[in-house]
């Protein structure tokens, strides 16, 4: 039988869509499309750099690698500096050993950069060089119906968590900052240090308090009475922060029913452990754990556990930050003792994260991505300059060899490692070449994986 005319048009019709069909699926299969997940988590070491993580592995295990996130599927290096620095030259930062001591980042440029793929100045929180306001990662996960939390083991409005949450031109204004992390921001969880009532040693005062890092007075004391927090879901009521102060009662935080929203202040002032027992403000000299640990403070590692119990709450899932903060700290006072003591809380927590994950979710619908803001304090090996020496391996339990060569941070790539079915974008973006470390990213682009993993394009 002859086929009509309409039917061998209708043929050569289907036969154009499929053509145009497999066309597109073949440049469907060029540019795959992004993988969204259903929780991130995004952990920062401050100032950690690469001899800061081999510092702390030669101390514990007795071998460098021996922290698990450096066999994750992804490992890279990130460039850091910000608009007020020179760029990063790779030739340069290993044909003069002075080149990294200068154009460096300071930590609020640094979290605005990975919180939201844009570069700004030193000191700028959450805003771009022209003091416009940017929006983060935290605020496209509430937007995704995402939790959203913060942990750090320093002040709760200190630069790091604050470039996730608040929007300042100042950085050092804690006040300011703190006021609008709990009184105007979605977050559900916010965890860390800055307890105005108890020193660096965990020791209650009477005065004079600092009542900056929360907020001032006003609001401190309104937050106890459970009165302080905002609107953080959207329906018009106000959501007051459940205050919890002891360790015991942050523990019991780790398991079961949690309260809607959760502020976890350690009862300690700056840093969990790293300030204690320095009234001269120093401690180069101790060795790791030589003074006793503040008692009743809990680690990073607990901290972080607590914090993902309340947020897996959400059926959506969760984006969570947790700062090891003090790592930066003990480096720019270039304290080897302390230093190690701080990696180690932050590699703790690390593992605490990959307990939960395998025990409560699993890599197809969680990233995790362990990186730093900087490297501080320009760790080398002994006898450096103008050569790059390694550290030393004097053993496990044993303080490495190390040298400092810098009380401020530096320009040099940091590590970043990274798991999780989103991950592999992170090795899309690494397109260009340390000749030491290898590939690398810029800081913006941890931002851009972050949107992309929700589901949302860069500032949308």
């Amino acid at each position: 039988m002859r086929k009509s005319k309409i039917a061998t048009g209708s043929v050569l019709i289907c036969i154009a869509f499929l053509a145009l069909a497999f066309s597109a699926a073949e440049m469907h299969q060029e540019v795959e499309p992004v993988p969204t997940v259903k929780n991130i988590i995004l952990m920062i070491g401050d100032g950690m750099g690469y001899n800061h993580v081999e510092a702390a592995s030669l101390y514990r295990f007795g071998r460098p690698g021996g922290q698990v996130y450096t066999g994750f599927p992804v490992a890279l290096s990130m460039s850091t500096y910000s608009v007020s620095g020179q760029g990063y030259d790779p030739q340069r930062a290993w044909s003069d050993f002075e080149y990294v001591k200068s154009g460096y980042t300071d930590s609020a440029a640094a979290a605005t950069a990975m919180a939201t793929g844009v570069k700004t100045t030193n000191w700028f929180i959450g805003i771009d060089p022209d003091k416009q306001p940017l929006k983060n990662v935290a605020n496209a996960s509430e937007t995704a119906g995402k939790a959203t939390g913060l942990v750090t083991s320093v002040p709760i409005s200190h630069a790091t968590p604050a470039g996730f949450s608040a929007h300042n031109e100042n950085r050092y204004d804690f006040e300011g900052i703190a006021s609008e992390m709990l009184n105007d921001s979605g977050l559900d969880v916010l965890m860390g240090a800055g307890h105005p009532d108890y020193d660096d040693d965990g020791v209650e005062t009477v005065d004079p308090k600092e009542y900056r890092y929360v907020g001032g007075a006003e609001l401190w004391l309104a937050i106890k009475g459970g009165k302080a927090g905002g609107d953080c879901d959207g329906d018009g009521e106000p959501d007051p922060w459940k205050l919890v102060e002891t360790r015991e009662d942050i523990l019991s935080l780790r398991e079961g029913a949690a309260p809607k929203r959760v502020l976890a202040l350690a009862r300690v002032h700056r840093t969990f452990q790293q300030r204690r027992g320095t009234p001269d403000g120093n401690a180069a000299d101790d060795l790791p754990y030589q003074v006793p640990l503040n008692k009743g403070i809990p680690t990073l590692a607990e901290m972080t556990s607590a914090a993902l119990n309340v947020l897996d709450e959400d059926p959506d899932g969760f984006f969570l930050m947790i700062e090891g903060g003090a790592i930066d700290w003990a480096a720019e006072h270039n304290e080897s003792g302390r230093l190690v003591e701080e990696q180690i809380d932050f590699d703790r927590a690390v593992e605490a994260v990959i307990e939960w994950v395998e025990q409560n979710s699993n890599w197809d619908e969680t990233i995790l991505i362990v990186t730093a803001d900087h490297e501080a304090g320009y760790l080398l090996g002994p006898d450096s300059d103008p050569e790059w020496k390694p550290l030393v391996d004097n053993g496990k339990d044993k303080l490495p060899g190390m040298e400092w060569h810098s009380t401020s941070h530096t320009n040099s790539l940091v590590p970043l490692y990274a798991k999780g079915r989103s991950a592999v974008l992170l090795e899309k973006y690494a397109d260009e070449t340390d000749p030491v470390r290898g590939r690398y990213v810029d800081n913006t682009e941890i931002a851009k994986v972050i949107f992309a993993s929700i589901g949302k394009s860069e500032q949308q």
